[in-house]
């Protein structure tokens, strides 16, 4: 089958031809119809992550159909229309049991412990505690963005923060991750401020339902609290950082 390989760290990507994925006994094997690109596959192809090993084939946000099931799966046959989150547990260790599931110490990762999804097909484990069905009117697109960047923010808004309507959620960075931060928040009845250095990027957040938007440029941390406070009434109640930068960590 044809994939998008590495087989060196910060060298090209090329499409290559590779061999077709193992289903594993607890697994399924999907054909890829749509993947998207993540912060994560950077990372990966720079070679900060040990368990990516050379040649390599990234990718780990997908949505597709089913095409083979493992020997102990009972919930999926081949057809079915899936998506997956990009940390696949084991559903069976004390961490998945206390619904942690996105620090299951015997997670797979597609893209990282095992080639990726930017492929034809790809193999992935644990199927009965981690695929999840489409709706029918879903297209293939619109699910990929969900099992990364999407679930990271609904995790830590809804079960972590536990936004509240009314509350007011304050989201620095209005990237992939940003964005999704925004339309969750907004979704669920809270107020949003959402703060960027590019106009671009706060057209953006304003049109997923930011209700204030903040351009930081040229701002310390210091006059950057200053105006959140101004604009949310005295503060968020939830503020998340999603630029991974220690200015807006202060």
């Amino acid at each position: 089958m044809r994939a998008v390989r590495f087989d060196r760290f910060g060298g090209p990507l090329e499409v290559a031809l590779v061999p077709e994925p193992e289903c594993p006994d607890d697994g399924a094997v999907v054909r890829v119809e749509a993947t998207g690109v993540c912060r994560s596959d950077w990372h990966a192809w720079q070679g900060h992550d040990p368990d990516v090993t050379l040649p390599h084939v990234p990718g780990h946000e997908m949505a597709g159909t089913v095409l083979q099931v493992g020997t102990d799966v009972r919930r999926w046959r081949p057809g079915d229309r899936v998506t997956v989150p990009f940390v696949q547990a084991c559903g069976t260790c004390g961490t998945c049991r206390a619904g942690e599931h996105q620090v299951c110490p015997a997670q797979t990762q597609p893209g990282f412990t095992h080639d990726g999804t930017f492929a034809e097909k790809v193999a992935l484990h644990h199927a009965d505690v981690n695929l999840v069905a489409l709706p029918e009117a879903m297209t293939a697109v619109t699910a990929a963005a969900l099992g990364c960047r999407f679930a990271t923010a609904y995790r830590a808004l809804m079960a972590h923060g536990r936004v509240l309507a009314g509350e007011w959620v304050v989201v620095h960075g209005c990237g992939g991750l940003g964005l999704s931060l925004v339309m969750i928040a907004a979704a669920g009845g809270a107020n949003v401020l959402a703060i960027d250095v590019s106009p671009a990027a706060l057209t953006a957040a304003r049109d997923a339902g930011a209700t204030q938007v903040l351009d930081a440029t040229g701002m310390t941390p210091e006059v950057v609290g200053t105006h959140v406070a101004d604009l949310t009434d005295g503060g968020g109640h939830v503020s998340v950082d999603a630029c991974g930068s220690a200015a807006t960590a202060v």
